[in-house]
Order: C-alpha cells, then sequence, then structure tokens
C-alpha cells in the first residue's frame, strides 16, 4: 500500500480521498516512510516536519470525512524549496552565511496558496546557495545525489525537489527557475518540470536575480503541473511584477491533442550546441511521435546567437547583489564559485547592465517573431544527461561554469518564456533525458497541452527510479 500510494499523481489521491479509499494520512505515511528509506541517501531534503505534516494530514482526513474539502489539492503532500518561505520553517537558502533567528511568520505567495488549498506541507527541499547554479550542492547542506544512480548530480538548482518528486516523496514541490533551475533537474531526475510564463506565480520576496526568477511546478506529469498551476497563479499584492489572473483553468484544453499546430524542432539551436547522441536519439524519437499525431513539425532554428554573456551580467550582477549585505566572515563562509561569480558581478557597470538588457530585449522580439510562424519550440532541456556529483561542471569538459552545459535553457528566462521540461527516455547507461517544450509568453496552457499529449501517448514518462 505504501509503494502503491507513493507512485499516485496529486489528482490520483484527491480522486482516492473523495472515493474513501485510503485518506491524506495514509498517504503522508507513505510519503514519509519513503523519505527515511531514501534519505541521506539523496540528501533531497533540509527539513523534514513529520509531526507536523501528521497533524496537517489529520486535519485534511477529518474535511474529507465531512464531504468538505478546502481545495483543489487537499491532503496532498507537497515539498517547498528552501528558497521560498515557508510559515514555521526557516528558510536557509542553502547558506551558513544566513542567520538561523527568527519568527518565520510569512508564506511566500505560491506556498501560501498551497496552504489555502489543503496541501500537507512535508519539508524544504535542497538548494545551492541562493540558487546560484545548475547542481545542488552547498557548504550548508552538502551534496544532492541523482535517484537514478547517487554518483551523479540531480541538477539544480531545484535539484532537492526533483529528487524528491522523483523517488515518491510527495508528488509535487515547489520550485524555483531562474536560468533553468526547474527544468535542469526535471531532465536529470526524469520528471517533469514548467517555468511559466514570468509573473504567472508571484514572487515574494523579490528575487536579486530581477526578472529572471520564475517560480513553478515540479511534478511526474504535465496534468498534475496544470493543477499545481491553478493553484498557484494566483495574484498576490506583494508582486507588483505578478501578471492578473489566468484566463481560465490550466486543465481546460489539456486533452485538446497537437492536431494542426506548428511545430519548431531545433536538434541544437543551429549548430551551436553539441549534443550527446543517446540525447538526441531520445528527443528526435519523442519528436517523431508528435508528429505522428498530426502536429505539422518543421527543423528549424530560432534566429538568435547564444546570449550567454548577457546572461552572465545579469546574473553575476544579482548574485553580487544578493550578498552585497554580507560581513567580511559570512563571505568567507560561501561556496567559492559564488565568491567567483559575485566578484565579477561587482565589476560590472550600470551601463554593461543596461547593454545586456538591450541583448535582451533584441531576443524577446526574435522570439516573438518566431512564434507568430511556430505555435511551439522543441529542443532538448540539456546536451547531456546527468555527470559525476559535487562538481558544477562535468569532469574534463573544460568548461568553466554551469551555462557551458546549459545552453537551452537560460536564453528563455531572458525572454520570460513559459517552457517545459518532459522527461522521454533515457540513455545508454539509463539517465533520464528531457525534451524541453517553449512556448510564446503567456502560452503556459498550450506548453503544457502539447507535454500532455507526450504523455498520452506514451512518448514521456519513465520508470521511477
Amino acid at each position: 500500500m505504501t509503494t502503491e500510494l507513493t507512485g499516485l499523481t496529486a489528482q490520483d489521491l484527491v480522486d482516492g480521498y473523495r472515493k474513501g479509499e485510503f485518506s491524506p494520512v495514509d498517504a503522508t505515511r507513505a510519503v514519509l516512510t519513503r523519505i527515511e528509506e531514501t534519505e541521506p541517501a539523496l540528501n533531497a531534503f533540509v527539513r523534514v516536519d513529520a509531526e507536523g505534516a501528521l497533524a496537517e494530514a489529520g486535519a485534511s482526513a477529518e474535511r474529507w470525512r465531512r464531504g468538505e474539502p478546502q481545495g483543489l489539492l487537499d491532503g496532498v503532500p507537497v515539498t517547498v524549496k528552501d528558497i521560498l518561505l515557508q510559515r514555521g520553517a526557516p528558510t536557509m537558502r542553502g547558506s551558513k552565511s544566513t542567520r538561523t533567528q527568527g519568527t518565520w511568520l510569512e508564506d511566500a505567495p505560491s506556498v501560501a496558496r498551497l496552504r489555502e488549498h489543503g496541501a500537507v506541507f512535508v519539508g524544504k527541499t535542497t538548494t545551492p546557495e541562493f540558487g546560484w547554479k545548475g547542481v545542488t550542492d552547498s557548504p550548508l547542506s552538502g551534496v544532492t545525489r541523482n535517484p537514478y544512480d547517487t554518483a551523479r548530480t540531480a541538477g539544480g538548482s531545484s535539484g532537492g525537489s526533483a529528487a524528491a518528486v522523483a523517488v515518491g516523496a510527495g508528488p509535487l514541490s515547489l520550485g524555483t527557475d531562474g536560468g533553468g533551475s526547474v527544468r535542469i533537474p526535471a531532465a536529470f531526475c526524469g520528471i517533469f518540470g514548467l517555468k511559466p510564463t514570468y509573473g504567472r506565480v508571484p514572487l515574494y520576496p523579490a528575487s536579486a536575480f530581477g526578472t529572471l526568477a520564475h517560480v513553478g511546478p515540479m511534478t511526474r506529469t504535465a496534468a498534475d503541473a496544470a493543477l499545481m498551476l491553478d493553484v498557484i497563479s494566483g495574484a498576490d499584492p506583494r508582486d507588483w511584477s505578478a501578471l492578473g489572473p489566468a484566463p481560465g483553468s490550466f486543465r481546460d484544453g489539456l486533452r485538446d491533442g497537437v492536431r494542426g499546430l506548428r511545430v519548431a524542432f531545433s536538434p541544437t539551436l543551429g549548430g551551436q550546441v553539441a549534443v550527446r547522441p543517446g540525447v538526441a536519439s531520445a528527443v528526435r524519437h519523442a519528436v517523431t511521435r508528435l508528429a505522428g499525431l498530426g502536429a505539422y513539425v518543421e527543423e528549424v532554428d530560432p534566429d538568435f546567437t547564444d546570449p550567454v554573456e548577457a546572461f552572465h551580467t545579469l546574473w553575476f550582477s544579482g548574485a553580487a547583489r544578493v550578498t552585497q549585505q554580507l560581513s567580511a566572515a559570512q563571505r568567507e563562509l560561501l561556496d567559492p564559485g559564488l565568491q567567483e561569480i559575485c566578484a565579477q558581478g561587482a565589476r560590472y557597470s550600470a551601463l554593461d547592465y543596461l547593454a545586456a538588457v538591450d541583448v535582451r530585449m533584441e531576443l524577446g522580439r526574435r522570439m516573438g517573431a518566431f512564434h507568430s510562424t511556430y505555435d511551439v519550440l522543441l529542443t532538448p532541456s540539456l546536451p547531456i544527461t546527468a555527470f559525476e556529483a559535487g562538481a558544477e561542471v562535468p569532469k574534463g569538459s573544460g568548461l568553466r561554469r554551469w551555462t557551458g552545459w546549459t545552453p537551452f535553457t537560460y536564453p528563455f528566462n531572458l525572454t520570460q518564456q513559459p517552457a517545459a521540461s518532459v522527461p522521454v527516455g533515457v540513455d545508454e547507461a539509463g539517465l533520464p533525458v528531457g525534451l524541453q517544450v517553449v512556448g510564446a509568453r503567456h502560452a503556459d496552457g498550450l506548453v503544457l497541452r502539447v507535454a500532455h499529449a507526450l504523455y498520452e501517448c506514451g512518448a514521456a514518462g519513465i520508470s521511477a527510479p
């Protein structure tokens, strides 16, 4: 029963509660047992609140008994990346420089929406310091490992969330994505991850990385992500940049299929990216399946060159800003790589920053024009599969920073477009491969619809580790 419950989607759990087949307490106990089985080997959690979770599950069970569920996710176990505020739980942001003292009385907007809908908060998941890189390790919490091979990284910066969802430690997790931090670990860990259009999910406190930073669902299916997005996309007055109410449920039209859609497939961004054969093969197979469903697929590349230098200017400046108020003693506690990019970011001028904004605006213009012809763009999520744990870049790659192996993800943080990573198989070593689906700004529902079609036809989803 325990194994069966941890393999269920959020929607399966809600249906089971409604029918009286099992209770939120049963599901929460199963998740807590799963965490005991997989921790500390994975190191996906910085905090597990078994007592609090069971209390919340008990209250949910009573609501279901009365036939009065509180919301769309009443009784569903969830986890939260330790970047986001959660009432009653310290938010350490992966850093020894963060002070533990505090009353911790406030929820981030997305956390507040989950609470309003009756979700059961199981724990906080690991992150690198301040979410600065595409793998998950930090001086505070150590190395987070991949469920498919614990010698390898889970990816990052939402690596703890991805690993937790992959092994059944809750079907839903909240992640953040400033350059791929939802999609990277989703691809490495074989789950679904969505970076919604910027502002669709409110964020508070505002990120030092500015309007690169998104909050999004990490789940096992596109359908669960649509359900979760319905909950967390509600407006919040604390975020002045948040979008207005969504036009409807993200579950509406999820099963409308892809027949007639204009799909662009760019396997290497015009030869700019060297993609491993196992990744290329799995992605191309999934794209072929999509064409078989009636989509008009054309192999074509978006019209841009790698914007990595502009991204670095914005990202490294944000890192310098987030650590600006730290004392000299606190700075010595930081990840050495973070110290390096902070120093670089502090050297940029205002004109450098505005030049990067110009690059960003031009990239947005180009992608706007691209989507006037194509409904969605498909690429690999990453050109590689998971590499050794504890390293920022693959050994022997000659790369300096994590952006060297994530060329498919960070451009779409610059443009603020919705983008999802869909698990579409494994490589020759049995490691998960992700396919990225990118839509025009505000086309979150379409991205989810295309991803769901891949699940429906069997091209998406892989066996749990």
